[in-house]
């Protein structure tokens, strides 16, 4: 057994804290909101983000210290604009042998850095090599109901990723171990943006062939984005690329997708997320992923559309009709391009 913090107590802070339970950790649950802490404490439940029983071993705390005291390894799991801030009130709490894991998925925008970067500049003891990353198709709601989930955890420190696979796998609950940080990273966060897409395109009222040209056009355009900056472009083909892909694109679990489907519909995106009342991360990864991919000089024409779309107030049939209708062209140029060079080096 071990003492594990999990800091946000969000819907997929709630089940990764059930999982830890489950495999009889001694787990600690953050939340900056002591009202919040009181009621999963009394109820064992946290009905605003889940239906479901809360194990006992589960205790929530609102104060940080007393969350990661003694804890042999501390989770992130609150949205990526919070992450500096939380990390920040950690430093200096934080024992140097504490395992860091981040469950986060997003790109800061104009910095343009993943997670693992944001949390090891704000944690003075720790380098971005010892961060570990837990990414896949992962709906909370289906966890916390222990149905067969697989996630992959990444370190560039193989070490950290172990200790991880060990804390979290159990029979409902795989976990498999992969060494490249950066395709988990942006496998994980950019999905979210085709994501976005695929709920327009349902809302639009478009069928089964948009969506299926709007994911696999998309996981083009993580692989080509993902690879220039030196991921492995292995990487998105499995759990945290396609898988996520998947499971974000076609689930209503899946915020992004449901955010997504409101502005397909014709809602502002102020409405949009006052109404979802959680964040909605693609949100903030489009801002970032315009900006990646005109640094990096590689298209993404779905991520300028969505970006068009939430930001410049262009119409969902428009970026649509704007995507049908450009130049012709070969399927793979670019990302043959891309690969030639990764593998010519």
């Amino acid at each position: 057994m071990a003492r594990v913090a999990v800091l946000g107590a969000g819907s997929w802070g709630t089940a990764l804290s059930i999982v830890l339970a489950d495999n009889g950790h001694d787990v600690r649950l953050w939340t900056h909101r002591p009202e919040q802490a009181k009621k999963i404490n009394k109820t064992k439940r946290n009905e605003q983000y889940l239906d479901t029983d809360i194990p006992a071993s589960v205790i929530a705390y609102s104060d940080l210290k007393q969350a990661i005291q003694d804890a042999v390894a501390i989770v992130f799991v609150v949205p990526t604009k919070a992450i500096r801030e939380v990390a920040k009130q950690l430093d200096h709490l934080v024992e140097p042998d504490t395992t860091i894991i981040h469950a986060s998925k997003g790109i800061e925008p104009v910095t343009l850095k993943r997670v693992s970067q944001m949390i090891s500049e704000e944690l003075s003891k720790f380098t971005e090599e010892e961060i570990v990353v837990l990414s896949g198709p992962s709906h909370a709601e289906e966890v916390a109901l222990r149905q067969p989930t697989t996630v992959t955890v990444s370190s560039i420190e193989p070490k950290h990723a172990k200790i991880a696979q060990d804390l979290f796998i159990n029979e409902s609950f795989r976990v498999y171990t992969s060494p490249d940080v950066l395709g988990i990273e942006f496998g994980g966060a950019l999905k979210n943006i085709i994501a976005l897409g695929a709920g327009i395109s349902d809302g639009l009222g478009y069928g089964d062939n948009a969506k299926a040209a709007l994911m696999t056009r998309g996981l083009a355009e993580i692989a080509r984005l993902g690879t220039s900056l030196g991921a492995n472009p292995l990487s998105f083909l499995g759990l945290p690329g396609v898988g996520d892909l998947i499971v974000t694109c076609t689930s209503a679990h899946s915020r992004n997708w449901r955010a997504g489907n409101l502005l397909g519909k014709g809602h502002k995106l102020d409405d949009v997320l006052e109404q979802m009342g959680m964040v909605v991360e693609g949100v903030r990864t489009v801002q970032a992923a315009y900006q990646f991919a005109k640094e990096q000089q590689v298209e993404m024409p779905i991520t300028e559309g969505i970006f068009q779309l939430l930001f410049e107030d262009k119409s969902p049939k428009d970026v649509v009709g704007q995507l049908m209708n450009r130049n012709k062209r070969q399927e793979m140029d670019d990302l043959a391009q891309l690969l030639m060079e990764r593998y010519s080096q």
